[in-house]
Parts: structure tokens; C-alpha cells; sequence
């Protein structure tokens, strides 16, 4: 079998990788729980600063969940992230305006259909785990796990020859 990756990954290439597999922006779905009742909904997320960063209204119940359990877990393609997510306030009221730059320029359509100016916020998940399915370039299938909070990763092969 050949990796289509480097087997002496770093964590820091890990993690440009699973960043270059997001791209600018990515609708992913956005798992969450709150009394042992889960919850998934799609949401319109933006990457940058090594998070993960999407808009919402402050009254939805999806909202209400994370207030009570941050914990959060998002998928998108292959790319599961684990973390935790917090309000960052208005969407109106970021001092640089960068999320609503960027969702400007990448989710037009959301951000001109679903701008409530005194209700959607930001919400910035910090990603604590990442696993990411991936295939070598001869088709075999394996993982890579990203630890945030050790700053460590495991590759693991999942087909074997």
C-alpha cells in the first residue's frame, strides 16, 4: 500500500491537511446534545484561524443547546471535528468584521437571505479531535486522528493489502 501522505505526519501538517480538505467554507452537519437528546443540523461554516466559525440565531434551539453543552461535533465529507463550541456575540458587533466579511464573499445567498442584525451571532468552535478519512493513492482507505489538546496524531491503516 502507498499513502498518499507522509507516515512522519506532523500535527501541524495534520492539521493544514484536514484545513485544506475544508477549503474556505463547507455546509456541514452540526451535532449536539443537551438531556441525552441529540440533535444534527446542517450549518454554513467558514474556517480560519485554525477554527471552525458559523452564524446562528441567538434564539434557535439549536442555540439553546450549546449554551447548556458546548460540546459540539461537526462532519462534513470525511472530516469529523470534535470540539467545543462559545458565542462570540453579533454577528454585527466582531471588531474586525472578518466572519461577515468572508461569509459575504463565500455564502452570499445565506448571508443575504438570513441577516438578522440584532439576533444572529457567531459561534466559534475550537476543535478538539479530528479524525479523517482519507484513500492512498492505490485506493486503500486509512485514518488520520488529529489530538488537539496533546498536539499529537495516530495514522491508521484501514484496508489492508
Amino acid at each position: 500500500m502507498q499513502f498518499s501522505i507522509n507516515k512522519n505526519l506532523t500535527f501541524e501538517q495534520a492539521v493544514e491537511i484536514m484545513f485544506e480538505k475544508l477549503g474556505d467554507w463547507k455546509i456541514m452537519a452540526l451535532a449536539s446534545c443537551v438531556d441525552n437528546y441529540p440533535m444534527v443540523r446542517n450549518v454554513s461554516c467558514l474556517f480560519y484561524d485554525n477554527k471552525v466559525y458559523f452564524k446562528t440565531d441567538k434564539n434557535f434551539r439549536k442555540t439553546q443547546q450549546l449554551y447548556q453543552n458546548p460540546q459540539v461535533a461537526l462532519c462534513w465529507s470525511g472530516v469529523q471535528i470534535e470540539g467545543t463550541a462559545i458565542n462570540k456575540g453579533l454577528v454585527v458587533e466582531e471588531e474586525d468584521r472578518k466572519f461577515e466579511t468572508l461569509y459575504k464573499k463565500f455564502l452570499w445567498g445565506s448571508y443575504n437571505k438570513y441577516s438578522h442584525e440584532d439576533s444572529e451571532i457567531i459561534i466559534e468552535v475550537t476543535p478538539k479531535f479530528v479524525e479523517i478519512w482519507d484513500t492512498s493513492d492505490d485506493n486503500y482507505a486509512f485514518q488520520i486522528f488529529i489530538h488537539f489538546d496533546t498536539k499529537s496524531i495516530e495514522l491508521k491503516q484501514y484496508d489492508k493489502q
